[in-house]
């Protein structure tokens, strides 16, 4: 690693520890229902919303009303995107004329789906697809739905180990509201300003014809641009107003704001963390948790940068300089930008994929095996390195109520978190939303790996419209003869890419998968929703049942939970259990094509 590197890394990791205890004791105060500086300003607000929408903020739910009013409220978002994305052409803000042809159903059903469930997947080129009422009402609405949905869901989960003898997880309605308001609203408004401030546009203006320098007609994409990148990367969504993402100058126009994107995305989960120590009364407990998943970070970024900067060996065997120097990045610029250089890439690229956010700064499919491999790996955890909103938490105590089972065998002593004894029902709920997570990654990535569909529909359609003449190309649609599986290892890491991608909600893509047909738009679609809600209810079972649970005081037995020998075991608990259950199907592609590599270098 470079020197450049490692002061990025820091000055990184450092920024995002001194957010984390300022913005999570405002999160707990707000989660607890205590006064908080913008009550003044929000709170007649807040009052209004509960009026207009019939809730009662006195009623409390048991975990499965909670369940049930997540659940209804996702499925009538579904819905509403659904119709907006295949009516388009009837609604207004639609200065490129886009319709039905742009998003046909299969599709249609896929981005639904892909918002909804926090994912953000794109199986199509935004510039080419969706209008500006689309992705501002259609499509960015579920940009602050979903993330406040996963918050909710995360101060659930913390209430089932908090609370004592009750069955109770408090109000879906209130958390959805209140993370709406009073966390991701002010965060977004300030940050919509400095993006703004930095370069990024935002306007209702139609497509600009512009004349190059050597005579050529080239169309320049507007749009409200400011405004959809904040909430996409605060609420770890990340599809691009742009194809090219947060490569696209226009969406992450500088080093500066690239940093600034980077503490967006991983601000709230961190600072969740904090956010648990406090509401259970033990900000040991939350700084543990914090300390696992930022050594898994560390991890995962310094080898993903080592990998890049090291380069490929068959351009070394073909005696090309790939040394970092003072005039040259060195190492694998493939797929990156130069403003961002490797370091910037490696980084941002550890960073979207442990935190289930989806953007992307550099082409992931051009990064070198090993650099792959930790990508891949970060999604495979399940989303617990900081993870999505909400979601990085609650799948980290997921893996705390496994970790102390654990322990608690070792042992042989009834295992015991918080106080509270984790016993059956515990542990099956949990099992279950792991099994589901692996089956759904390795069972569609075995079935595309050997079906035999032609990549028709969508592709077809979108390479007739008119439209196309705007020009740009989506890595993810491909030729539309052939067959769904891609060959090669490198293709079969595409497949299990995309597919951990939808299932850990996380929506980024070795883009040279065509994702853009039938197969995929459903099978994706689909491992997104079983990703998703086949975690959040088996996790709000187990803690409606914790909640019901009085905690017994800590006696000279108790296995300590605050402590760094507790955030190694929870650390080893989730690579044991990652590699355990992915490790057949990584040594099938990142792990091959490494040793691929190798072999072509030496030849």
């Amino acid at each position: 690693m470079t020197t450049l590197a490692v002061v990025q890394i820091v000055l990184f990791f450092g920024a995002l520890w001194l957010i984390t205890k300022p913005l999570g004791g405002y999160m707990a105060r707000v989660f607890n229902g205590e006064r908080t500086l913008l009550d003044p300003v929000l709170g007649r607000l807040e009052r209004r919303c509960y009026r207009l929408l019939g809730i009662d903020a006195t009623h409390k739910m048991r975990w499965t009303s909670y369940a049930l009013a997540l659940l209804a409220f996702s499925l009538a978002s579904l819905l509403f995107s659904y119709l907006v994305l295949r009516l388009q052409g009837f609604l207004p803000l639609n200065p490129q004329g886009f319709g039905a042809l742009q998003m046909p159903a299969d599709l249609a059903f896929n981005t639904a789906v892909s918002f909804a469930s926090n994912t953000n997947w794109q199986s199509y080129s935004p510039e080419l697809s969706i209008s500006y009422f689309s992705n501002m009402v259609g499509l960015a609405i579920h940009n602050w739905a979903s993330a406040a949905v996963g918050m909710a869901v995360a101060v659930a989960v913390i209430r089932g180990f908090a609370h004592k003898g009750v069955d109770d997880l408090g109000n879906f309605w209130v958390d959805v509201v209140r993370a709406t308001l009073y966390v991701l609203l002010p965060i977004s408004t300030v940050g919509a300003l400095v993006f703004v401030a930095l370069g990024v546009p935002q306007n209702f203006s139609p497509y600009i014809v512009a004349t190059t320098l050597e005579g050529a007609t080239q169309i320049i994409a507007q749009g409200p641009v400011a405004s959809q990148e904040v909430i996409k990367h605060l609420g770890t969504n990340g599809g691009g107003f742009f194809n090219a993402n947060s490569a696209h100058p226009f969406e992450n126009p500088s080093p500066l704001a690239n940093v600034f994107t980077m503490l967006l995305i991983w601000c709230i989960p961190a600072a969740l963390t904090f956010t648990f120590g406090k509401m259970v009364g033990n900000a040991r407990q939350g700084w543990t948790i914090f300390g696992a998943m930022a050594a898994l970070a560390c991890v995962g970024v310094v080898v993903v940068t080592v990998a890049e900067q090291a380069g490929t060996p068959h351009l070394a065997a073909a005696h090309i300089d790939i040394a970092a120097s003072a005039l040259a990045p060195g190492g694998n610029m493939e797929g990156k930008e130069l403003r961002f250089g490797i370091n910037g890439s490696a980084l941002f690229a550890a960073v979207t994929t442990g935190a289930s956010c989806g953007a992307v700064n550099a082409m992931h499919d051009s990064f070198t095996p090993i650099g792959g491999l930790v990508l891949l790996f970060n999604m495979l955890t399940g989303e617990v390195i900081f993870g999505g909103v909400g979601a990085g938490l609650y799948g980290m105590l997921m893996f705390a109520v496994l970790a102390v089972f654990v322990a608690g065998l070792m042992v042989g002593r009834t295992p015991e978190y918080l106080g509270k004894k984790i016993e059956k029902f515990e542990v099956q709920m949990a099992m279950l939303a792991m099994l589901a997570l692996t089956a759904t990654v390795l069972g569609f990535s075995a079935l595309s790996s050997v079906a035999q569909l032609p990549k028709e529909g969508a592709w077809a359609l979108l390479n007739t419209w008119p439209g196309a003449a705007y020009g740009g190309s989506d890595s993810a649609y491909g030729a539309p003869t052939g067959n769904l599986n891609n060959a090669g290892p490198h293709g079969f890491s595409e497949i299990l890419y995309a597919f951990a991608s939808a299932t850990g909600n996380n929506g980024s893509a070795f883009a040279g998968l065509t994702a853009n047909t039938p197969w995929y738009n459903t099978t994706l679609g689909l491992a997104m929703l079983i990703g998703r809600f086949m975690m959040i209810v088996p996790l709000l079972g187990m803690a409606g049942a914790l909640a019901k649970k009085t905690a017994a005081p800590a006696s000279s037995g108790t296995f300590p939970t605050d402590t760094p020998t507790f955030a190694g075991l929870l650390v080893g608990v989730v690579i044991i259990i990652g590699a355990l259950s992915y490790v057949p199907a990584l040594a099938l592609g990142p792990v091959v094509e490494h040793f691929e590599l190798l072999a072509r270098a030496t030849h």
